[in-house]
């Protein structure tokens, strides 16, 4: 009698659902039971934390993208013995510098004024996805129905989220880690992965060239294997 499939959390980052993960949803199903939380209705990342521990089953693996790597960080603070293996994907274990916090509230004085909310527009597509691939119009035109999709108050919710810092709660955890980020991400770049990767003891850490922020979306091959290696992994082993 074969092991029941493991259930993997997968978290989206700010102005994003389930679009974000299609091709994980659909690559890992041989290997994993698969869900996205709905963290859009929630005003902080407790909330988000919680709604997503009161759901899900007793252990999982975790999977966190940007926004989400602070969902998984508030997880691992909240019930670390329900996580059995964890992911981070562009994101941070900081909080947001006095000069990021400023760029947010402009960002959201910004958004709360216009007329229609455009989300993820052309206009700053290219600090999401890699110079590359900018003229792929099937990518930038999920990337900007999504954030659409979810609309201006979904927006100005997430981008106001008090940031916690995490290397304490995940320095703590003692399972399986993986952390991943695109080589050209200029929303949380690269060089902040390895110092995460050194601050909470990762040796796991890939960096995906030609890729920017959004790498479920723009490199699912190598996302997709390396969450598989990570879901493979010998339990206990960071």
């Amino acid at each position: 009698m074969t092991a029941p499939l493991p259930q993997l959390i997968l978290l989206p980052g700010l102005l994003n659902d389930a679009e974000l993960w299609r091709d994980q949803i659909s690559g890992l199903a041989d290997v994993a039971r698969i869900w996205v939380p709905d963290l859009a209705p929630y005003a902080t990342l407790r909330e988000m934390a919680q709604s997503v521990l009161d759901k899900a089953e007793p252990t999982f693996a975790l999977a966190g993208f940007s926004m989400g790597g602070y969902v998984a960080q508030e997880i691992a603070r909240i019930a670390p013995e329900r996580i059995e293996r964890l992911a981070l994907l562009d994101t941070s274990i900081r909080v947001d510098t006095p000069e990021r916090a400023a760029q947010r509230k402009a960002l959201n004085k910004a958004a709360a004024k216009g007329q229609t909310f455009i989300g993820i527009g052309q206009a700053i597509m290219k600090s999401y996805v890699d110079a590359s691939r900018l003229s792929d119009t099937d990518l930038t035109g999920r990337i900007v129905d999504m954030t659409q999709r979810l609309g201006r108050d979904v927006f100005l919710r997430q981008n106001s989220l008090e940031r916690e810092d995490g290397e304490a709660a995940l320095r703590a955890l003692r399972v399986p880690l993986v952390i991943i980020v695109g080589e050209n991400d200029q929303i949380t770049p690269a060089p902040g992965h390895h110092e995460m990767a050194k601050a909470i003891g990762c040796s796991h850490l890939l960096v995906i060239p030609k890729t920017g922020h959004m790498t479920p979306m723009e490199a699912p091959g190598p996302v997709n294997g390396a969450l598989r290696h990570w879901l493979q992994r010998p339990a206990g082993k960071r």
